[in-house]
């Protein structure tokens, strides 16, 4: 018969119990304070892409209308080209100078707008690395909660929570670092958090065999 006062081995901890989940929560606010950083990195990134590519149209517009002012003397060359007693020879140079003109300028349009469709794109990027970082900051502030509530409530059987959501939260920011694609309840969090509280949950039961 168990003396008053005595806790069952694995379901509450002792002062061990406590001092792992300390570091543990140490562990996880460190971590989340660098997704966070690494985010707001991210998103800052997203919006100076935006801004060049913004730059890079608004470039594309002006060449357009250069274009088009090139465009309308060339017609107003070939309409004067065409009247009796005008130097058609000049006119038939000059049109073939606007012509020459008009290349060069649609050539520099095309590549402003190239520029601001690939800024455009890394800017969606990062935007998304955004939303992947501030995902994993979240997951590693949840785990922090839980594994509070272990340390208050002192069942064990939570830091199999906490090790869960805590992985899927740094399965994000591997993915994140890496740039890849996952979506935020993909197979590879998922995989990692019910990978993570399994062997959580052997670890406990086995240091409950141990105990006893």
């Amino acid at each position: 018969m168990a003396e008053p006062g005595t806790r069952p081995p694995g379901s509450r901890g002792g002062d061990g119990f406590a001092g792992k989940v300390a570091v543990l929560i140490a562990i996880l606010a460190t971590l989340g304070t660098m997704f966070g950083f690494i985010g707001s990195a991210a998103h800052s990134n997203a919006a100076l892409y935006k801004s060049n590519a913004a730059i890079a149209k608004t470039s594309a517009a002006n060449a357009w209308g250069h274009y088009q002012a090139k465009a309308s003397r060339q017609n107003l060359a070939e309409l004067a080209s065409e009247l009796p007693g005008v130097d058609q020879a000049h006119y038939r140079g000059e049109i073939q100078r606007y012509g020459q003109e008009k290349d060069a300028i649609r050539q520099e349009a095309e590549r402003f707008e190239a520029t601001s469709d690939t800024w455009n794109t890394r800017s969606e990027k990062e935007l998304h690395r955004h939303r992947q970082w501030s995902a994993a900051s979240v997951a590693q502030q949840i785990a922090i909660s839980l594994a509070a509530i272990t340390l208050l409530s002192r069942r064990t059987w939570l830091l199999t929570l906490t090790s869960a959501v805590a992985a899927f939260g740094i399965t994000l920011a591997i993915f994140a670092a890496i740039q890849a694609d996952p979506l935020p309840f993909s197979s590879g969090p998922l995989a990692a958090a019910v990978g993570a509280a399994l062997l959580t949950e052997a670890m406990r039961r086995l240091g409950r065999r141990l105990g006893g």
